[in-house]
């Protein structure tokens, strides 16, 4: 065994993090002495640490928690790096019985083995950390969760402590106020208060139903991707659910995607494959027939419904569901048109965002993965091409290497709500992997047959995921335009209501969304209820409104104006509406 002090060098976030973990777990340890440790590591939004203990934990043993962290880390042990022989490395886990420690040291290929050492707590860990236990100094215990060991559901469950460090208590403190505003953001919550969507059991797992306005707020997203995508140059295209088991062996997702595919289904004496994904079908429209170099670029978009089988654990509300649908296109063009192609979506991809109310974003070119087919010469060329149209836009980007898909190289476009949290939307993959599995070809110039570049894309990604954004974006408020209500009718008494009526049927005659609460209900309690759901708009009338043929105005932040005359408000609302506000 050789041990090694650390250097202070001024640990960055994760370290500190997957420090703190470590603090956590010897917690844990002096508290539920025989505690069986699997994983701590630092994550993107602060660490968590999953343990096998007798029985479950509680809440309030989070505090007990954290009073023996601050113990240790007011001792200030230093962090040691621990090298142990493989044998070694086991045999001092088994001691300990410390089962999954030993199941992970038998997937290391190292003959030396790393540990982390700070006070009599020691841990399998490559690092990194900070130099000692003391700058861990601002941190929080969140929440107790489930987890299956190794995210395996055919596993044992463990029990996941997640938390939370910050260099000092301030950043501490404004990370702990964003947390509360995205727990009234949080599109589960809000889509159930606002009756917008639904996931049962009944139905099963992953799988989203959606409420009427819910609905209808997903046709007015769906009219306008298919009316921008029609005046973009698009075709519109409409394909089955499932296909022959054959189209999925010979597109290469059978191979590649097997894991995340439902079971083939016998039908005859064929089997079917329910898709999980959109492009095959499309290339079968093409193969229909015979196509010329004049024809492009050709453009094909779909509002596509796939079904990916996705672990239970790992199930979030709409952001990872199991059925879902992609705004989906694929673009055959000349190896001449590639660049302008792409440039092209990028600009779409950047109007349809910014309608939706999204400015900013984190842009990533995914390059070649371990696992990949096609020739690296097309993959260069592919990744080129991408990288030469971001900066011909000037859009700033990342290099992911290695994440690329398996037929291609990518852009990702992750968009920032109003909280500055990144959601992946957008993608942009170039393919000339497919169209050579399927032989597809156009005819040249030359009277001769070659083979188009394929480009796959979406622009929200799947109509699930961004919802999902949409709801926690605008906390439920959604702009004028997108909301399912956009106007509330509001009457003092019943003496109003026939006034109330016709002021209804004016609105609707100019395409407004108007509900009428014409409930026998004070009218305080039915504009908390309308500023409840979210409602832009809530028009009050009461005797002098109807006695003047006017309304009052009231927004759901609470500003009011009176004495307005209809014309005035139509007028206004339509004005808010075609703007996209």
């Amino acid at each position: 065994m050789s041990k090694t002090p650390l250097k202070s060098t001024g640990a960055d976030l994760e370290a500190l993090r997957h420090s703190a973990s470590h603090v956590m777990a010897e917690a844990v340890l002096k508290l539920f002495p025989g505690t069986k440790l699997a994983i701590g590591p630092a994550i993107e939004d602060g660490f968590y640490y999953d343990f096998e203990t007798p029985g479950a934990f509680t809440p309030d043993v989070l505090e007990e928690i954290e009073k023996l962290m601050a113990e240790s880390i007011k001792a200030n042990h230093r962090f040691e790096r621990i090298e142990m022989d493989r044998e070694e490395a086991l045999k001092f886990f088994r001691q300990k019985d410390q089962i999954y420690k030993m199941e992970l040291i038998e997937s290391i290929p190292d003959e030396k083995i790393l540990f982390y050492k700070h006070g009599d707590f020691i841990d399998l860990c490559k690092g990194p950390h900070v130099v000692s236990t003391g700058e861990v100094k601002a941190f929080k215990l969140l929440k107790i969760a489930g987890a299956y060991w190794r995210g395996d559901e055919k596993n044992k469950m463990l029990q996941r402590i997640y938390g939370i460090a910050f260099y000092n208590k301030k950043q501490l403190e404004d990370h702990l106020n964003k947390l509360e505003e995205a727990k009234k953001r949080d599109h589960r919550k809000l889509g159930k208060d606002l009756n917008l969507f639904s996931m049962q059991e009944s139905i099963g797992p992953g799988l989203v139903l959606w409420h009427p306005k819910g609905a209808l707020i997903r046709k007015i997203i769906e009219d306008f991707w298919k009316d921008e995508h029609l005046k973009a140059g698009y075709d519109l295209v409409n394909t089955p659910h499932i296909a022959l088991l054959d189209l999925w062996k010979r597109s290469g997702h059978l191979d590649f995607y097997e894991e995340n595919m439902y079971s083939p289904m016998q039908v005859d004496e064929f089997k079917y494959e329910i898709k999980p994904m959109n492009c095959p079908f499309h290339i079968a429209i093409y193969k229909n027939q015979i196509h010329s170099y004049r024809e492009f670029p050709i453009r094909w978009a779909e509002l596509g419904t796939v079904y990916r089988y996705e672990r239970r654990g790992v199930l979030h509300g709409l952001i990872r569901v199991r059925g879902f649908t992609q705004d989906d296109a694929h673009i055959f063009c000349l190896p001449g048109q590639l660049e302008e192609e792409i440039k092209k979506i990028i600009d779409f991809v950047v109007y349809m965002l910014s309608t939706f109310g999204f400015k900013e974003y984190d842009v990533y070119l995914s390059t070649r993965p371990e696992k990949f087919v096609g020739s690296q010469e097309n993959w260069q060329k592919a990744t080129n091409a991408l990288k030469n149209a971001l900066e011909q836009k000037k859009m700033k980007y990342e290099v992911d290497l290695g994440e690329g898909v398996f037929y291609g190289p990518k852009i990702d476009i992750k968009i920032k709500d109003v909280m500055g949290r990144a959601h992946q939307c957008s993608t942009i993959q170039v393919d000339f992997n497919i169209p050579e599995k399927f032989d597809v070809s156009y005819i040249g110039e030359d009277g001769n047959e070659h083979r188009p570049i394929m480009i796959h894309r979406a622009l929200m990604g799947s109509l699930e995921r961004f919802f999902a954004v949409l709801i926690e974006h605008y906390g439920g408020a959604f702009p004028v335009w997108l909301s399912p209500v956009q106007t509330e009718l509001i009457t003092i008494s019943d003496a109003q209501l026939e006034y109330a009526s016709s002021v209804k049927k004016k609105l609707e005659e100019k395409g407004i969304r108007v509900h009428l609460d014409d409930r026998n209900e004070k009218m305080g309690a039915k504009i908390r209820e309308a500023q409840m759901q979210k409602i832009p708009y809530m028009i009050i009338i009461g005797n002098k409104e109807m006695e003047d043929q006017t309304v009052s105005v009231r927004t759901r932040k609470g500003d009011q104006q009176n004495g307005i005359k209809i014309e005035n408000f139509i007028s206004e609302i339509n004005r808010k509406i075609d703007a996209k506000n």
